[in-house]
């Protein structure tokens, strides 16, 4: 049924269905842990139900106990004093948020951010205290108190977002600045002075306000610091990044999350209490990748997300020490799951590119899909990818690169597509299938991607027709002007750094924008979007389907009610794995 339109409905599935019929690829994931005070209980989202919910359960007990919304849930956060849940929540699985305060029991449900058209991000509860710090639309910062009922905003700005409030509600810690150039600063509440303290994104307050703990990006690679008094101290850096931390509410131990190997997890648990330099303990992981880093605020049990090929995000706990690694709610990895190895090829001006690839069994070569990451500042990792191991099974081999402008190898690297050179990102795709070849692992090659890897999908069927028998765009951008024009406002200010300025950089942005070449396309294209998707709207999936239908190309355009830049629903992604591996074995293994 090509050139059709296809609606596809979501289902949501009753509670309790872990394996629901139908969906044996898509696994319940289990993700965004939070744990009580005293770490015996813990929250976490899963969308076992078939749609994202708030579970709680004992730690070390398999009872469960969900905390209904009627909206996707997308995060949880635990109050340090036991009494609060606060949900994330994206009405109508858009990227705008909600935040709503609900009892661990799941009574007393009350909006308290993102009313409207506003959206709510950042959530953190400050230690000790019944206050949660947001942000609203990057220009508003938020200190909600549950106790006295009260909603603060204690500072407004541009690209601005709260990090943390010191103990005495002196000095707070904000984020200023677009993608790619972000700055901590230290303000003075009662002042309204502000002193830049780092680069960087992240940062909080040591528990006796006294120093700052920040993951600093003043190197080529992010390292964790500690400053007080005008001195900046490095505690952790290395030919690799930090990828995040967290500090117990005692301040003597930092949970050390690294990325490695072109994007492997390491956890090292940090001692503090001698100036940063003590013993570092690693513990071992669960699986290939880990976020989400969790501590309890009396300091006993560290929880994270762990995910690796053929298993899904499951939520994992160990005490202070690194010791006594336990589920609290994770499937086991599936036997037969095919494990990727890291590729390592040149890119067309020398630079060295990575890829996880995927191969099946038996000699090559063999039909093969790239697929390309969103962001562009993502990266993809050897987690849990229900479509490359059913790809496999079926023949194709899978290349999943991180072509220039992806996280995890320096901050040069992340900023070698930004504006002017996205050209050279371009081309990286077209180095991806000069791999390929000449390695003898691909014949017919299709290109696929999300979000921004659904742009540059597009931008590569059209450099380079050529090359591809095959592709599928994901909720990618096909032309800047429209993308500025309908993008949530704090999304396109966000943007300039990375793409261009939409006056300023206008021929540049057209020049660089898929619909203007979409007559040298010839390999069929499946598109897929999110109808509610206000990140990429829908007119960026709309422009390309007009423009393929006018000129009889041969197209598939999957359209999702009820969802937004992400397939938050477990039918919805079924329904995307299924169509998805149809279109390519269709095309691929004529």
């Amino acid at each position: 049924m090509e050139g059709q339109l296809h609606r596809i409905d979501v289902t949501v599935l009753p509670t309790g269905f872990f394996r629901p019929a139908g969906l044996a690829s898509e696994i319940a994931g289990n993700w965004s842990p939070a744990l009580s005070p005293d770490g015996r209980h813990a929250a976490y989202v899963s969308d076992r139900s078939g749609t994202p919910a708030v579970w709680v359960q004992p730690v070390g007990s398999e009872l469960t106990f969900q905390i209904a919304f009627p909206e996707p849930v997308t995060e949880v956060a635990w109050s340090s004093g036991g009494g609060w849940l606060a949900c994330q929540i994206a009405p109508g699985g858009a990227p705008r948020h909600e935040v709503w305060l609900v009892r661990p029991d799941g009574s007393d449900p009350h909006q308290v951010a993102g009313f409207g058209e506003d959206t709510a991000e950042n959530m953190r509860w400050l230690p000790g205290r019944p206050v949660l710090a947001l942000t609203e639309n990057l220009t508003s910062t938020v200190l909600v108190d549950v106790v006295a009922g009260t909603r603060d905003v204690i500072a407004k700005g541009d690209l601005v977002s709260l990090c943390d409030v010191d103990p005495a509600g002196r000095f707070a810690l904000l984020r200023y600045g677009p993608r790619g150039s972000r700055r901590i600063v230290l303000r003075d509440l009662a002042t309204t002075f502000d002193e830049v303290i780092t680069p960087g994104e992240v940062a909080v307050f040591s528990p006796g306000g006294g120093c700052v703990y920040a993951r600093s990006e003043d190197g080529e690679f992010p390292a964790l610091v500690r400053i007080a008094g005008g001195t900046t101290e490095v505690l952790a850096s290395g030919p690799a990044e930090v990828e995040s931390f967290a500090v117990t509410a005692d301040g003597r131990t930092a949970a050390l999350l690294w990325n490695v190997r072109g994007g492997e997890s390491l956890l090292e648990l940090l001692d503090l209490d001698h100036d940063g330099h003590g013993q570092k303990q690693s513990v071992p992981l669960p699986g290939a990748v880990v976020t989400g880093l969790c501590w309890s605020f009396d300091g006993s049990t560290l929880a994270f997300t762990a995910e690796g090929p053929g298993q899904p995000h499951g939520v994992w706990a160990c005490d202070r020490d690194g010791a006594n690694l336990r589920a609290i709610s994770a499937e086991p990895a599936a036997v037969d799951a095919v494990h990727p190895t890291l590729a390592t090829f040149p890119a067309h001006d020398g630079r060295t590119l990575t890829g996880w690839l995927f191969t099946p069994a038996g000699t090559g070569p063999h039909p093969t899909v790239i697929w390309l990451h969103g962001g562009p500042e993502a990266q993809e990792r050897p987690g849990h990818g229900p479509l490359f191991q059913s790809l496999v099974r079926r023949g194709i081999a899978v290349l999943a690169p991180n072509v220039r402008g992806s996280s995890g190898f320096g901050r040069d690297f992340v900023n070698a597509d930004n504006i002017g050179l996205r050209y050279g990102a371009i081309e990286d795709v077209r180095s991806c299938v000069t791999y390929l070849r000449e390695a003898g692992i691909a014949n017919r090659v299709g290109v696929m991607g999300r979000s921004y890897g659904g742009y540059l999908t597009l931008a590569a069927l059209c450099a380079y027709p050529e090359l591809f028998d095959v592709g599928i765009d994901v909720c990618g951008m096909s032309n800047f002007a429209t993308f500025y024009e309908h993008t949530e406002p704090w999304i396109a200010s966000a943007a300039i750094s990375k793409y261009g300025d939409p006056g300023a950089d206008a021929d540049l942005l057209r020049d660089l924008s898929p619909i203007h070449r979409i007559d040298r396309l010839r390999a069929p294209l499946m598109v897929v979007h999110g109808e509610n998707d206000s990140n990429v709207p829908v007119i960026e999936a709309e422009q390309v389907v007009a423009a393929l239908a006018a000129r009889g190309m041969p197209h598939r355009y999957l359209l999702f009610p009820g969802e937004g830049h992400e397939l938050l629903h477990r039918s919805s992604r079924a329904a995307y794995l299924r169509e998805t591996i149809d279109w390519l074995t269709t095309h691929l293994q004529p």
